[in-house]
């Protein structure tokens, strides 16, 4: 059994705070009252950055250092994957839901037809284009996706060679380059963001390959970095031009939230669990709880407790629901979470010596 790396679950925490920090400073900013802070408040999470999708994307890079070796040394590796990623996700998601239902028609007057309540207790709604019940569950689609690209990779023997994973990536993001000079439709560019973010977790991949499995050397990370970067800035400009979100948001702040991200995940595998903190460790061993419920507490204490309109109430209104979401989360992780995940590696298939696969016993993200 491999040990746990801490490192990455501090990035997990790392990750999971900033997504709530940006959507409780978008609370604060969209009440239109912020005043002289305005200025300050809105350039923070909206001009020159955004948290939310820089701890996002941090997510997908831990996708592509952990996932990819989660296939088990069983019979049936494939099966068995998919298992372990069903109960990883599906109960506490599911849960989410139901909060949805009985939270969100009362604190935001949302009304959610049968269809389409159905439909996303498939979790398939982004992939079929159709409406999220909540608009934080677009980044499981994603992963999603990088699910059945690693099924369909490893079936073609090429999950573990390592530099068809950087022909892949090196492949992509040439294309994410040049594609939007010579198509301008907007489904293009909403495709190639999609890819992007593929792009991440095989980059996640690459750098574990180097750093651990040593069959690539880090100019591969580098070249592999340097394109998504490029990438990164050619998408977003043409997709969001110099506005994003009815000018709450800007493209470059959305661009650079990708970029940093890329670095901040390479300088933390860099160095490992030398850069790893308890307390983030805790939070991100949480994080999926923490992901799906802050759009809960967040809700509820704006509906009920107000945001204030001034800083020392804003600060207490923070301070509020980051307590009360890791209270939460804490709670359904050892109540749902964690017993769903035990549940599923339960029906791991036999050990098969005779089959070379890769397996990793940490957990997968979403």
């Amino acid at each position: 059994m491999h040990k746990r790396l801490a490192f990455i679950d501090t990035l997990r925490g790392i990750a999971v705070l900033c997504v709530l920090i940006q959507h409780v400073l978008e609370q604060i900013v969209l009440t239109g009252q912020t005043g002289a802070y305005e200025g300050v408040l809105h350039g923070l999470i909206g001009y020159y950055f955004n948290f939310g999708r820089y701890g996002v994307v941090l997510f997908f890079f831990v996708s592509g250092f952990v996932v990819p070796y989660s296939f088990p040394n069983s019979t049936a590796p494939v099966r068995d994957f998919a298992v372990s990623r069903f109960f990883r996700l599906y109960p506490m998601y599911w849960l989410s839901i139901v909060l949805a239902l009985a939270i969100l028609p009362r604190t935001e007057a949302k009304v959610f037809p049968a269809w389409q309540v159905l439909v996303n207790l498939t979790m398939f709604q982004n992939l079929l284009g159709l409406p999220n019940m909540v608009v934080a569950h677009w980044t499981l689609a994603i992963e999603l996706i990088f699910y059945i690209g690693c099924v369909v990779l490893f079936a073609a023997g090429l999950l573990r060679r390592s530099t068809a994973v950087f022909g892949i990536v090196v492949l992509i993001s040439c294309a994410g380059i040049l594609l939007p000079m010579l198509f301008e439709q907007r489904i293009v560019s909403r495709l190639l963001e999609v890819a992007l973010n593929i792009d991440a977790m095989l980059i996640g991949k690459i750098t574990r390959d180097t750093l651990i499995g040593r069959k690539l050397r880090w100019w591969h990370v580098a070249v592999s970095l340097g394109l998504y970067c490029v990438f990164a800035m050619v998408i977003f400009k043409r997709l969001y031009g110099g506005d994003y979100e009815g000018n709450f948001f800007h493209s470059y702040s959305i661009a650079s939230a990708y970029i940093l991200a890329g670095f901040t995940f390479v300088v933390f595998a860099s160095y490992g669990d030398r850069l790893a903190s308890r307390s983030l460790t805790f939070v991100g061993m949480i994080s999926y709880s923490v992901y799906l419920m802050q759009v809960y507490v967040l809700t509820l204490a704006e509906h009920y407790l107000g945001v204030g309109g001034n800083l020392p109430h804003w600060m207490v209104f923070a301070a509020v629901v980051f307590s009360v979401t890791l209270l939460v989360s804490w709670v359904s992780y050892y109540a749902i979470e964690k017993p769903a995940v035990a549940y599923g590696r339960s029906y791991r298939s036999r050990r098969n010596a005779d089959v070379e696969v890769m397996s990793v016993p940490e957990r997968g993200t979403a």
